[in-house]
């Protein structure tokens, strides 16, 4: 009998990161290990239905020595890690690029966690990544961002196309482990909250009225959607896709879709 393929996903507490265990655990049959902060009601919620098949770990994604250790759990306890998922990022800082009220300090701290957190994570897991015989997957939840050049969002576009540029290497690295950036859309998320908070205070008003356009119309992505095209990409993505940048519902996304 064929073992449960294992895959680890970062920033699993809410959201897409929550959809994406969910989908896992409940759709497609896989043994799911999570990296986040702290660990949400509805993490422990589904910890409770699925205990033999789920690992959840408190850790913080910009430490690198609790990353380590924490991958380290998951080998030991699960013996493989067949696909990694990199969801773990946040929004801030929101201003414009030489905005004297963020400061360095704020952008590296940024970076900590959008960029240099999938290095570590990258470094520790794919040894295991590559001894799989279920064929190692990198899958980055990257963003429009990494293309685009939205106004106050300096450090938010600066790390996704970074994570996009990672993708990319990473495929020509290490040929024998499909590697994919992801475009989930504007998702139905606390970061879109977040937009709607506080986004008039940094973004022009025509960016601002795009997003707050989408909630009132009802045209967020569910994160749903998205997360089932993520999770099965974690585990079926093809060798045609590897160092791509696709939107989650482009034709490449098609077949990885959850059935209406």
């Amino acid at each position: 009998m064929a073992r449960k393929p294992v895959v680890l996903v970062t920033g699993a507490s809410k959201g897409i990161g929550l959809a994406i265990t969910r989908i896992l655990l409940e759709q497609l049959g896989a043994t799911v290990a999570t990296f986040s902060r702290t660990k949400s009601p509805e993490l422990l919620s589904l910890l409770e239905k699925h205990s033999a098949s789920l690992l959840p770990i408190e850790c913080d994604v910009a430490d690198e020595a609790a990353v380590a250790r924490s991958t380290d759990q998951v080998i030991k306890t699960y013996q493989n890690i067949d696909g990694l998922i990199l969801n773990a990022g946040v929004l801030e800082p929101m201003g414009k690029v030489g905005d004297p009220n963020i400061g360095l300090n704020a952008w590296k701290q940024h970076f900590d966690v959008n960029f240099f957190s999938l290095v570590s994570a990258l470094t520790v897991t794919l040894p295991a990544l590559r001894k799989s015989e279920l064929g190692g997957r990198v899958i980055f939840v990257s963003s429009g961002a990494a293309v685009g050049g939205i106004s106050g969002w300096g450090a938010y576009n600066a790390s996704k196309a970074a994570m996009n540029s990672l993708a990319r290497t990473l495929a020509n690295d290490e040929p024998d482990i499909i590697s994919v950036a992801v475009r989930p859309g504007m998702v139905d998320t606390n970061m879109q909250q977040l937009i709607r908070d506080d986004g008039n205070n940094h973004l022009t008003s025509k960016d601002y009225s795009k997003f707050t356009a989408a909630f009132s119309e009802g045209k967020l992505v569910k994160p749903d959607d998205c997360g089932h095209v993520i999770a099965a990409l974690a585990l079926k993505a093809p060798k045609t896709l590897t160092g791509q940048f696709v939107s989650w519902d482009s034709e490449e996304c098609k077949e990885f879709r959850r059935p209406a």
